[in-house]
C-alpha cells in the first residue's frame, strides 16, 4: 500500500520478474488481499470500539489488561526469585544456543552470550523470532488465563549478542544477507524447548516442523509435519501433534491426492516413539508420500542426530529420519536436510520425533 493505494502491479512484476518467480500469481495475490482485508476488519472493529465505549475508556482497558498480565506473571516467577537458569540447546550440525535467565523478584534478564555465530546455510532467527517465541513461554508460565499481550514483556531485559544465528547483521543487500528459513521454522522450535527446560517446565518436544516440500516447474507444495509433545509434571505428552510456534495445519488426504499428482501411502502414529517416564512423552508421526510423476522434493527438519531429552528421570523420544523408498522396494536414508529428485513410483518416507517423557518409571 502507499497512501492508502494498493500497488498490486508492482507487486506483480516482484513475483514474477525475480530470478525464481512464483509459480502460483492468483494465490500469492489472494493471499496478501486476504491480509489486507483482516486489517481493515482490525481497524473497522477497534473504530467501532472506540465510538461506542470513548477513546479513552478503551485506552484504560488495553493498559489495564497488560498491568493485569504483567503482575500475573511477576507472581508466578517469585519461585524462581534470584536463582540463576542455564540451559543449551544443540541443532544437528553443532550449533548451540544457550541463555542464562536471572529473575530478582521485579525483572526478568535473560541473556544469550555463547550462542553460536551467524549460521552458513539457512538456520539464522532474528530478533522477532526470539522474542515471539519467549513471549509464548512466558504465557505457558501464566497460571491464570489471560489474553497475550506485550505487558508479559514488561520488565524482561533480553541480552543479544550480534553476530550469532539469533541476531545475524542484515546488510541493504538482499544477497549477502544471512538466510532465515530454518531459523522461522526450527529454531523458533528448539528456542521454546530450551526456555521449558530452564525453568523446569516440560520435556522436549519434536523440536522440528519437518518442512517437506515437493513441485516441478508447473506448481510447488509445503507442509509441516506434527509429532511426540515433551511431557511434564503431572501430564503426559500428546502424540502426533503440532506443538509451540508451529501453528499450521496438514492438507486432508483426499484434497492431497486430488490436487497433486502423489498417493499418501501412510499416514499414522509412529508406535512406541515416545520416551519413557512417569508422564511417557507422546508418540511421533510416520508419512510416506508416492510420487505419480518426477518431483523436486526437499527436507528441512531437526533432531535426526539425537531425541527430543526426557526430564526428571524421563528418556529421551526416538530421533527422527526419513528414506528414500525406491519402486523395487529396497531403502537409502536421508540425512536431516536434503535435495534430491524423485521418481514415478518412489516414496518418501519420514517418522518425526517423539516426546521425552517426564519423571522415572
Amino acid at each position: 500500500m502507499r497512501r492508502g493505494v494498493p500497488q498490486w502491479e508492482s507487486v506483480t512484476r516482484q513475483l514474477t520478474a525475480a530470478p525464481y518467480p512464483t509459480r502460483a500469481l492468483a494465490e500469492n495475490l489472494a493471499d496478501l488481499r486476504a491480509g489486507l482485508a483482516a486489517l481493515h476488519t482490525g481497524e473497522k472493529a477497534l473504530r467501532a470500539l472506540v465510538d461506542q465505549y470513548g477513546q479513552e475508556r478503551v485506552l484504560y482497558y488495553m493498559e489495564a489488561l497488560q498491568k493485569s498480565a504483567h503482575q500475573n506473571l511477576l507472581q508466578q516467577l517469585q519461585p524462581f526469585a534470584n536463582r540463576p537458569l542455564l540451559a543449551r540447546e544443540s541443532l544437528d550440525d553443532g550449533h548451540e544456543i544457550v541463555v542464562s535467565i536471572l529473575f530478582d523478584g521485579q525483572q526478568l534478564a535473560l541473556d544469550f552470550a555463547g550462542t553460536s555465530p551467524v549460521h552458513p546455510a539457512n538456520f539464522n532467527a532474528n530478533v522477532s523470532i526470539v522474542y515471539s517465541a519467549l513471549i509464548y513461554v512466558l504465557r505457558l508460565i501464566c497460571a491464570d488465563d489471560i489474553p497475550l499481550n506485550e505487558g508479559l514483556l514488561r520488565g524482561v531485559r533480553l541480552a543479544l549478542p550480534p553476530n550469532t544465528f539469533l541476531h545475524p547483521d542484515f546488510v541493504d543487500e538482499p544477497a549477502r544477507c544471512p538466510a532465515v528459513v530454518g531459523g522461522n521454522t526450527e529454531v523458533s522450535q528448539r528456542l521454546v524447548d530450551m526456555l521449558l527446560k530452564a525453568f523446569g517446565l516440560a520435556a522436549a518436544s519434536q523440536g522440528t516442523m519437518n518442512n517437506f516440500l515437493f513441485g516441478n516447474a508447473t506448481f510447488g507444495y509445503y507442509e509441516t509435519i506434527g509429532g511426540g509433545a515433551g511431557a511434564g509434571p503431572g501430564f503426559a505428552g500428546r502424540s502426533g501433534v503440532h506443538q509451540h510456534m508451529t501453528n499450521t495445519r496438514i492438507t486432508d488426504p483426499e484434497d492431497l491426492e486430488r490436487v497433486y499428482p502423489v498417493r499418501l501411502r501412510q499416514f499414522a502414529l509412529r508406535a512406541h516413539s515416545g520416551g519413557a517416564g512417569r508422564w511417557p512423552g507422546g508418540n511421533g508421526l510416520v508419512r510416506e508420500v508416492e510420487a505419480l510423476v518426477p518431483l523436486d522434493v526437499t527436507l528441512l527438519t531437526q533432531r535426526r542426530k539425537s531425541g527430543p531429552y526426557g526430564q526428571e528421570g524421563g528418556e529421551a523420544g526416538l530421533p527422527g529420519q526419513q528414506l528414500l523408498v525406491r519402486a523395487d522396494g529396497s531403502t537409502e536414508a536421508l540425512p536431516g536436510v536434503v535435495s534430491l529428485n524423485l521418481q514415478p513410483g518412489e516414496c518418501i518416507r519420514i517418522a518425526t520425533p517423539g516426546g521425552g517423557g517426564w519423571g522415572t518409571c
